[in-house]
């Protein structure tokens, strides 16, 4: 669905462009949250906006987004494998929020093409 585009490809390379980001992070606190449990929130929000938005798709449209999520979070573990267990920085988190926007978007174009158009 959306892992197989072009616009798929183009966020990620966004990640990379950004990847600095993530390497020698400053210090946070120690209640912090980290970097994969802000990206599992972030998407799971936009999902869930998705879902909501978009009351016509079927439960078997609702189940492919869903695999389709399990997909990226994947692909972001492995790109981000040597950073998602560190705590999270406030410009991390703005850019996950960012990230997830974008997956979002990506899933509105699609949804809108293939489903409900």
């Amino acid at each position: 669905m959306v892992t197989d585009t072009e616009g798929y490809i183009h966020i990620i390379e966004y990640l990379t462009e950004h990847f600095s980001l993530f390497e020698n992070p400053p210090s946070v606190s120690a209640d912090s949250d980290t970097v994969m449990t802000v990206i599992e929130q972030e998407l799971s929000e936009q999902i869930i906006s998705i879902c909501s938005q978009n009351e016509a798709l079927s439960f078997n449209q609702r189940n492919t987004i869903i695999r389709e999520v399990d997909a990226i979070v994947y692909d972001l573990e492995e790109i981000l494998s040597g950073v998602v267990n560190n705590k999270v920085t406030n410009e991390q988190k703005t850019f996950i929020k960012e990230f997830a926007l974008l997956i979002k978007n990506l899933f509105d174009s699609e949804i809108h093409s293939q489903f409900l158009s």
